[in-house]
């Protein structure tokens, strides 16, 4: 291994990554047993004075293992593939030459011997990192398990809940039903015993008239008598036992309608612990922020301040839009941010490309690198050329990014709501999150926007 073939590795970084890698280097212990490069020697140290100082610092294998240590930090695993597959490569060509004279080769065997013994150690790393992956799926899917199980008892418990509310209802309907069967069957007999009280007190009276032996009495009487008392005709009247069917159909109903929306609620749950899985830590960037913008020293917080801060107009700061971006670029990959908003009444989300246009007037929209959404007036939530329905106010927004898919979407997070989707966007450069907090007017809309850390618990 030369200097020459870090040199090549350093070259692929983008500025980024490399920033990166000297940071890296400024740590005491990372790989361990390895001391740090000073900040001073490294401040202004392109990327041949960096390789020159890891090999005058550790040596070539030292300077190889702890390359091959931080590529893999940085996430670029190619690079570090690479260089170890031009490492072996000339390994093997060296077994392949004749062996020199044994007093020449003493120093040359020495070197391979600490080269090996990188290579051991690098290997060694490699495994105990893996290992403190594998640990940390482990407690992510256990974790997630812990989650789902009680998700799903809190599900069936509604479920139960429901159930006997309905099926409560059902038999409170069917016991109204008999109810109004008994009063409507005893209505009728009471009717009957009246008809039957009455025709007996006829029938008396025509019986006794019968033995009357008076002639000019019984004639008189008779004529009084003969007719019989008006009654119902009971012929068509009947008390069919109630219908139960239709109340428990209706009950049915409800219930499927109620494991139909509580299925929907926990699916929407579901999906949204799983792109909180991609949450990336995501900082305010000072130097994009508008001159109007108070940022907090952590860079979680903003908002629009009463007064214009006299700050640089460079390239990057937005002028007069209230915007601002976040640190951190994503060009592959998915990732997943939170944004507290509750208080405000106006307010723009989402990710931008890197190249969209900061000074003046800016149209928001995916044709200018704009996939955002946001809130006006209080109460009406858009996206570009879109009025976005929501069943509540959203207090905390997640904004969810699918690089490769094409895809930004946007959740309520309390409600799991999925408020809006873009699809089939053509991604090419670096994606910023992209925050606005709006004007304030007299107080209005002076609450900050937050951003927030997943909470994996709920």
């Amino acid at each position: 291994m030369t200097a020459h073939d870090l040199l090549k590795t350093l070259a692929n970084l983008s500025e980024e990554q490399f920033k990166a890698f000297k940071w890296f280097l400024k740590q005491e212990d990372i790989p361990e047993g390895f001391s740090a490069i000073t900040v001073a020697q490294l401040e202004r140290a392109d990327r041949p004075d960096t390789v020159d100082l890891m090999v005058q610092k550790y040596g070539c294998p030292g300077a190889l293992e702890i390359t091959m240590s931080i590529l893999e930090e940085i996430s670029r695993n190619d690079l570090k593939q690479c260089l170890f597959n031009t490492v072996s490569s000339r390994r093997k060509d060296l077994k392949n030459h004749d062996s020199p004279p044994l007093n020449c080769d003493y120093g040359r065997m020495k070197s391979k011997l600490v080269e090996t013994t990188a290579e051991i150690k690098l290997m060694i790393q490699k495994r105990e990192m893996k290992i403190l992956e594998i640990n940390r799926s482990a407690e992510i899917s256990s974790k997630s398990a812990d989650t789902h199980i009680a998700d799903s008892e809190q599900f069936f418990t509604v479920l139960q809940q429901s159930v006997r509310r309905i099926l409560g209802n059902l038999i409170e309907a069917i016991k109204e039903k008999r109810e109004t069967a008994k009063k409507q069957a005893k209505g009728f007999i009471q009717e009957l015993e009246q008809e039957i009280s009455e025709l007996r007190k006829k029938g008396a009276e025509v019986e006794q008239l019968s033995r009357t032996a008076d002639h000019p009495d019984f004639l008189q009487r008779s004529s009084s008598l003969n007719a019989i008392p008006p009654t119902k005709n009971w012929t068509e009247v009947s008390v069919p036992p109630p219908s139960y069917g239709g109340s428990v159909g209706v009950v049915v109903n409800q219930l499927e309608e109620t494991l139909t929306k509580e299925k929907e609620k926990l699916f929407a749950k579901f999906k949204l612990k799983r792109v909180q899985q991609f949450e990336k830590d995501v900082t305010l960037d000072p130097d994009t922020a508008n001159d109007n913008l108070i940022l907090s020293d952590d860079g979680k917080k903003v908002y629009c301040g009463d007064a214009t801060r006299n700050l640089p107009n460079n390239p990057e700061r937005f002028n007069p839009a209230i915007n601002v971006l976040g640190k951190q670029s994503f060009s592959s990959g998915r990732f997943y941010y939170e944004v507290q908003v509750k208080g405000k009444t106006s307010w723009d989300l989402g990710v931008v490309k890197e190249s969209i246009n900061r000074k003046g007037s800016i149209s928001a929209s995916p044709e200018n690198g704009f996939w955002t959404i946001c809130l006006r007036k209080g109460d009406k939530h858009k996206a570009p050329a879109v009025n976005l329905s929501v069943k509540a106010q959203p207090e905390k927004v997640g904004v969810f990014v699918d690089y490769e898919k094409g895809s930004v979407s946007f959740y309520d997070v309390d409600s799991a709501d999925l408020i809006h989707s873009f699809t089939d966007c053509s991604f090419t450069e670096k994606l910023y999150p992209f925050f606005s907090t709006g004007r304030h007017y007299d107080g209005k809309n002076a609450t900050p926007l937050i951003i927030s850390a997943v909470n994996h618990n709920d």
